[in-house]
């Protein structure tokens, strides 16, 4: 049997860049980075994420179409679009007894048409 040799992902001493870690450390303690995580974890479950992507594909789609398009409930889309609502990530509009949602702006779509990318490629990596 053969083994694949292993790589270190840690340094084997540590040493560090004092201006770097000095730079970049004022930089880190100035952002608040909380609203960013909760937009990767929002689109980090599957069903918003597929949902994010169906209104990537179209301008904007009613709680049913999205519902039917990823097999859930209404009640279960309108659950998950709410979140995303919430945080920013999609937004609604009431046209009579339907409500519509679409992405909130192009840099959403840019996130989630990346992502689709970047894990295309990494998968032929494999």
């Amino acid at each position: 049997m053969t083994t694949k040799k292993q790589t270190k992902e840690v340094c084997e001493t540590f040493c560090y860049d004092e201006e770097k870690v000095r730079r970049v450390s004022l930089l880190v303690a100035k952002e608040d980075l909380a609203p960013v995580a909760n937009i990767f974890k929002a689109l980090a479950d599957e069903t918003r994420l597929k949902i994010a992507y169906c209104l990537l594909q179209e301008k904007e789609l009613c709680v049913c179409d999205i519902a039917t398009i990823i097999g859930a409930t209404t009640a279960t889309a309108s659950h998950h679009l709410r979140h995303l609502r919430l945080l920013g990530i999609a937004k609604s509009r009431k046209e009579g007894k339907l409500v519509f949602y679409s992405l909130q702006d192009d840099h959403v779509k840019d996130l989630v048409h990346i992502a689709n990318i970047h894990s295309k490629e990494m998968s032929g990596h494999g």
